[in-house]
């Protein structure tokens, strides 16, 4: 089954999280992590893991490869707190400048878990692998 988040997100349940891209220094300038920061709890200087009603994934500190241990992490975590539900932006496919189809295989994993909601492309990719 589908677990489609919202394309725009701008309001939270009290169990929700925003999962955004970030960089590793945690300067939320832009994007959606500009969105985390404003609405969402993100701490400027934090740029991995939960942070108020927020989850960062490094996404601007090298290729696929390097992001794909911190969305392991996600995964991992997102599985020890199925108390949550974790909304998954497009991460690194704004200012990261990643296709989407680099990125959503890294989210593979993520579809057996019930609490992951992920963009709908993300979903049309990962449907055809």
């Amino acid at each position: 089954m589908k677990r489609i988040s919202s394309e725009y997100i701008s309001s939270l349940k009290e169990n929700e999280i925003f999962v955004f891209g970030s960089n590793l220094a945690g300067m939320h300038g832009g994007g959606a992590a500009r969105v985390a920061l404003m609405r969402f709890g993100a701490i400027m200087g934090q740029g991995v893991g939960l942070q108020g009603q927020s989850y960062a994934i490094p996404t601007m500190h090298g290729g696929v490869d390097v992001i794909k241990p911190y969305v392991d992490e996600f995964i991992d975590f997102a599985i020890q707190h199925p108390e949550l539900k974790f909304l998954v932006t497009a991460i690194g496919c704004g200012i990261a400048g990643f296709a989407v189809e680099e990125i959503a295989p890294l989210f593979r994993r993520a579809c057996a878990v019930g609490n992951i909601y992920l963009p709908e492309r993300f979903w049309d990719v990962l449907e055809q692998l």
